[in-house]
């Protein structure tokens, strides 16, 4: 499968769905290791005058290890059919399992990361903030029990998108 890169303001479709709804994989990583999880927490918009996402990452899942040694980690989208692919990603360890060769996602590398062949579309990013997110920081304080009952509060990583690039 091959990549054409496009102009971000080229992109047109819906953050909440997209991310929401059909998930998305969060990769770092390069040819002598790598790994992925699924997700459904995130965001895109501007900040800082770049084009960033927003993604959120537990400490307990394996590939934090990967995006906190990298520099740049890709956030990845798929067709459909590619659903069971994702859940089997977000729902396995790459400790315990090749979940990649499970899933039967084709890793594809590229700017000194990790995607897959099978995505729709790849962007490239790059970290520019991270921090975990404080129970005391939490204004609606009912989300600390619902979501963190234990008390493994995400890590928010803000990054710059360098590259996107679409299925030919």
């Amino acid at each position: 499968m091959s990549f054409k890169e496009i102009n971000i303001a080229d992109l047109s479709f819906n953050p909440f769905s997209k991310i929401g709804s059909q998930w998305m994989l969060i990769t770092a990583g390069d040819e002598s290791g790598f790994n992925t999880m699924t997700a459904s927490w995130g965001g895109m918009g501007v900040l800082w005058g770049k084009n960033v996402v927003t993604t959120y990452i537990r400490p307990q899942r394996y590939t934090k290890k990967f995006v906190d040694a990298n520099d740049t980690f890709t956030v990845s989208f798929y067709g459909p059919e590619y659903k069971k692919a994702l859940d089997i990603c977000g729902s396995r360890s790459g400790r315990d399992c090749d979940k990649v060769k499970e899933a039967g996602l084709t890793p594809y590398f590229t700017d000194g990361t990790c995607a897959f062949e099978e995505a729709e579309m790849i962007l490239v990013c790059r970290k520019l903030y991270e921090d975990t997110m404080p129970p005391e920081n939490f204004i609606a304080k009912e989300n600390d029990a619902k979501w963190y009952p234990n008390k493994d509060y995400h890590t928010m990583y803000i990054s710059g998108i360098e590259k996107v690039l679409i299925r030919k």
